[in-house]
């Protein structure tokens, strides 16, 4: 199991930028892929971004240019640099992590972070 434990989530205006840090209880590169999700009020929670053990990315389509995943190894720790934010990125942020025990694929999560956007 991985403990993953949120941080940096807030009231901000639009425009404004935020930094998310997830930091994880072992080795990221020990761990599949990591990622920030995000759940809105009446809403499914959706993949925000992700970024794999290879350094491999991938962003929703309504973060691209605006949001960046990265990672510090040595703190075991994945970042989701957020700009330009808008009103509809208002939502309670999550990390994960997937990886593998033995043959079974594993998920944890973090206890998520709010994010208010005010216009």
């Amino acid at each position: 199991q991985v403990q993953l434990v949120e941080s940096g989530g807030g009231l901000v205006q639009a425009g404004g930028s935020l930094r998310l840090s997830c930091a994880a209880s072992r080795s990221i590169f020990s761990i599949d892929t990591m990622g920030w999700y995000r759940q809105a009020p009446g809403k499914q929670r959706e993949l925000v971004a992700a970024i794999t053990s290879g350094g491999s990315t991938n962003y929703a389509d309504s973060v691209k240019g605006r949001f960046t995943i990265s990672r510090d190894s040595a703190k075991n720790t994945v970042f989701l640099q957020m700009n330009s934010l808008k009103r509809e990125d208002t939502a309670v942020y999550y990390c994960n992590a997937q990886y593998m025990l033995a043959v079974l694929k594993n998920e944890d999560w973090g206890q998520g972070t709010q994010v208010t956007v005010s216009s």
